[in-house]
């Protein structure tokens, strides 16, 4: 018998909320009878589009919330501020122990800045990342950071190889994930420091970790490995890029099949073809990124997406709670911070033994 999940909804973030948060929750409720939602937001007028969509409106309880916060409010305003956004009070049911899961898809740097203040950090884990996944010519990838950690030290890209590795295994279904650190070059003395002193500590864990080494830029796309690790600044940039020359693919394919009565005849008989491509590239099949490292779970939706997006975007959250993703970073930083213990153990007796023999 399935688990009944309690989901935390802020019904007032993203472009186009409410109506496509209520849109994603009906699509939800629809495809997972079991789930129950907690709607923050305007009551009123949650109650009223709730009268039409009868699936959210039978899992569904509306939590009024008198403010929100805004695409452009910066995340320290929103933290002291938002006291009684919808954002806020979806983040703290999670908190509290009502919700398994909080899906927003508002400001992601207030996201960030409240889910941390409100949920606090995993035992052995320093920053959250944020991480999603996408297709690949293999088959799906996880990078992370992909915006929420601008400068990482080895220790923190350690971190990251650590939950993108329990991700790959507990939700992409990776028996044994490998795991890339992205650089300029696949040499090992490529690169800054940072990912160079992560490379050594990755080779060094006790952590059944199948550690690659450096990928590229066109490893992403590959499948090269199944987790790419990367801080911030890179792995936005790698993303929106991504992005782009996506849309830019598709902008030129529809230009070549409509440009002449060949094309057109040729994009009709290729129909099947090219809607199974579509829907392959569909970036609302993999709406929802993950806060990883916060002790809860908290997914980010694409705050333009529309409700079928949202309703992945929920998906993911039942993924990350009915795999025991939390768990999982758990047990494997508990061993990270024996390594690093055990590290400093054998660093001190090095020093007691040289201080010896220089004494004798």
């Amino acid at each position: 018998m399935t688990t009944r999940l309690t989901l935390s909804i802020d019904a007032m973030g993203g472009d186009n909320a409410p109506d496509m948060v209520i849109d994603g929750v009906e699509a939800a409720a629809k495809q997972n009878p079991e789930l129950r939602f907690l709607l923050f937001g305007d009551e009123t007028r949650l109650n009223e589009m709730l009268q039409s969509h009868p699936a959210a409106l039978a899992s569904s309880v509306v939590r009024h919330a008198p403010d929100v916060i805004g695409s452009g409010d910066k995340p320290a305003v929103a933290l002291r501020g938002g006291r009684q956004s919808s954002m806020r009070l979806a983040i703290n049911a999670v908190g509290d122990g009502e919700a398994d899961a909080v899906i927003s898809a508002g400001n992601t740097g207030a996201l960030m800045a409240i889910a941390k203040f409100v949920l606090k950090t995993l035992p052995g884990i320093d920053r959250p990342a944020i991480a999603t996944f996408f297709p690949t010519m293999r088959s799906q990838s996880v990078m992370l950071d992909l915006g929420a950690n601008i400068e990482c030290d080895a220790n923190n890209l350690m971190q990251f190889a650590v939950m993108g590795e329990v991700f790959a295994r507990n939700v992409l279904n990776c028996e044994h994930p490998s795991v890339g650190i992205l650089n300029v070059g696949a040499e090992n003395l490529k690169g800054n420091k940072e990912v160079r002193d992560a490379a050594e500590m990755l080779q060094q864990t006790h952590l059944p970790i199948h550690f690659h080494g450096f990928v590229e830029g066109d490893d992403i796309a590959k499948g090269t490995v199944d987790v790419i690790v990367t801080d911030g600044f890179t792995g936005n940039i790698a993303l929106k890029t991504a992005e782009g020359m996506a849309s830019m693919f598709g902008f030129f394919l529809r230009s070549a099949l409509t440009s002449s009565i060949f094309g057109k005849i040729g994009a009709l008989i290729a129909r099947p073809a090219l809607l199974k491509f579509k829907a392959k590239f569909d970036p609302r099949l993999y709406n929802g990124a993950m806060f990883v490292g916060l002790n809860g779970i908290c997914v980010k939706s694409h705050g333009g997406t529309d409700g079928f997006g949202f309703a992945n975007a929920i998906g993911v959250a039942v993924n990350l709670v009915r795999n025991n993703f939390n768990e999982g970073i758990k047990e494997d930083c508990a061993q990270l911070l024996e390594d690093r213990d055990a590290a400093i153990l054998a660093a001190g007796e090095g020093d007691t033994d040289n201080s010896e023999a220089a004494a004798g």
